[in-house]
């Protein structure tokens, strides 16, 4: 089965709704992948996900309230398949973890899969209001569906 990654800085808000989706979707989909998340900072490890970000995907029935942060490490390499960053600090704070050109092929910005080539960042909504954590839903639910067609081989 393959295993994809989503990154972000603290791993409470945006990765894991990231993989909150992209496994309801492969799930709806029957397709045997499976996500997870990571973060960079320690403040957060074993913190549930944000509120605000437990609540929007709920609304959408996804449940993440069981998500505890962790930190990225360099075993995620053997372990995923891909590795997706929210934005250019936590792809270059990967790059900085990678062994070998190997490593680097594997790592790719989330929003690569909505505007290829642009590399642009996927918004935090941690100090910001719900309403932004909505917004990155629908980010991430279209990244996501791009991902399964494009790992579908669609």
């Amino acid at each position: 089965m393959k295993k994809v990654l989503f990154i972000c800085l603290g791993n409470i808000c945006r990765s894991p709704m990231a993989a909150g989706i992209f496994n309801k979707e492969a799930q709806e989909q029957n397709i045997e992948i499976k996500a997870d998340s990571a973060g960079f900072e320690s403040y957060h490890i074993g913190d549930p996900a944000d509120k605000r970000a437990v609540d929007t995907c709920a609304k959408h029935k996804i449940d993440i309230a069981g998500h505890r942060a962790r930190l990225f490490s360099v075993s995620d390499f053997d372990n995923y398949d891909a590795i997706y960053a929210m934005d250019h600090k936590n792809y270059k704070d990967a790059t900085y973890f990678a062994r070998n050109s190997h490593d680097k092929a594997k790592l790719h910005y989330v929003m690569d899969l909505i505007n290829p080539g642009k590399h642009e960042s996927v918004p935090d909504p941690y100090l910001a209001e719900e309403e932004e954590c909505n917004k990155v839903y629908h980010i991430l639910r279209k990244a996501s569906r791009n991902l399964l067609k494009e790992m579908n081989g669609n």
